[in-house]
């Protein structure tokens, strides 16, 4: 927790490790993303540069939620997202706007760095049960540090190409 801010991750990541290909998703999985969707409402989204720019311009910024960027260079142009340069100027604009739980949602570098952190305290992983191609990954985790709730079991169907678990995460 920062101050009475709970600091959230949410990411999807297969069995390989793989959170996406080619600065996208290496899936579609639509009840997966209204999970994310509902979730995040309302809430401060934190993403990386390459992760914002993943998002097709329709949807970016992300609609109902003010979403933040993080990028090592202060002239990028993220707006109407607003840009940081740290991952804590990220945190404490959210605190400081009275979010009560920011979501971190990407990707790997960002995962990373929140996790080594020390900043997460809960993580929402959907684990897609498949082993698709990609080339960014999900940061290696020790799970003995968390406990383990699982949220949802969704089957492959003919909208889903994989079939995915969502857990939560709590800090120990």
């Amino acid at each position: 927790m920062i101050g009475a801010m709970r600091v959230s991750l949410i990411a999807a990541v297969a069995d390989n490790g793989v959170i996406g290909r080619d600065n996208g998703l290496a899936w579609s999985l639509p009840d997966d993303m209204a999970f994310f969707k509902s979730i995040t409402k309302g809430r401060h989204v934190i993403m990386g540069r390459r992760n914002y720019e993943s998002i097709p311009e329709k949807y970016r910024p992300l609609p109902g939620r003010p979403n933040v960027v993080l990028s090592r260079n202060n002239n990028y142009d993220a707006s109407p997202a607003t840009l940081v340069t740290s991952l804590d100027d990220s945190l404490v604009l959210a605190k400081k706007a009275g979010e009560s739980e920011a979501f971190i949602i990407g990707g790997g570098q960002v995962y990373t760095m929140a996790l080594d952190a020390g900043v997460v305290d809960t993580m929402f992983i959907t684990h897609v049960h498949g082993s698709p191609e990609g080339d960014a990954f999900f940061p290696d985790f020790d799970s003995s540090k968390w406990t383990l709730e699982v949220i949802d079991d969704h089957p492959a169907d003919d909208r889903h190409e994989f079939s995915f678990t969502i857990c939560r995460y709590d800090l120990k």
